[in-house]
């Protein structure tokens, strides 16, 4: 089992996770059915966690192909700025887990980082905060895209396994 502390503080930011060799398919289809929420089911299950190799997050660059474009990070969703359709240039190796294994973090003071309907998209980057104050993390949980916690600050990486 591994545990994720706060690189600031020392805090434990989840209980002990079990990581798991793949990103799980999530589809799409699959959003809250009684609309409460409206999300798509975790990406990670309660529990675990997984390490995406894929970009995540800003900063962003315009995708070369306008006509045909590509989400703008792993399960996520189009995105597009004034110059066009953009795919994510941001951190790689990303410890995603489920938003319920990070309760205590907490939004940045103005919701910073944390625009969207129903939830934060995800997509202005860190948005979630260790309870010292310390930016580690970025809620996705928008009815239309992932429902994850990416960890975007490469020194919050397993801490202590036992």
């Amino acid at each position: 089992m591994t545990v994720f502390l706060c690189s600031k503080c020392g805090t434990a930011i989840t209980p002990g996770l079990a990581e798991l060799a793949a990103i799980p398919d999530v589809s799409d289809d699959e959003r809250d059915r009684d609309k409460e929420t409206r999300r798509a089911p975790s990406t990670v299950p309660q529990g675990h966690y997984a390490i995406d190799p894929e970009p995540w997050g800003p900063p962003y660059v315009v995708q070369d192909d306008q006509e045909d474009p590509k989400r703008a990070q792993s399960r996520g969703t189009l995105v597009c700025h004034e110059e066009g359709f953009v795919i994510s240039a941001g951190i790689r190796q990303t410890v995603l887990v489920h938003p319920d294994d990070a309760a205590g973090l907490q939004p940045l003071p103005n919701w910073e980082n944390s625009n969207g309907c129903c939830g934060p998209t995800g997509n202005e980057g860190i948005n979630r905060a260790c309870p010292c104050g310390a930016p580690i993390a970025t809620l996705a949980a928008d009815c239309f895209g992932p429902y994850a916690t990416p960890s975007s600050a490469p020194s919050n990486r397993p801490a202590s396994t036992t």
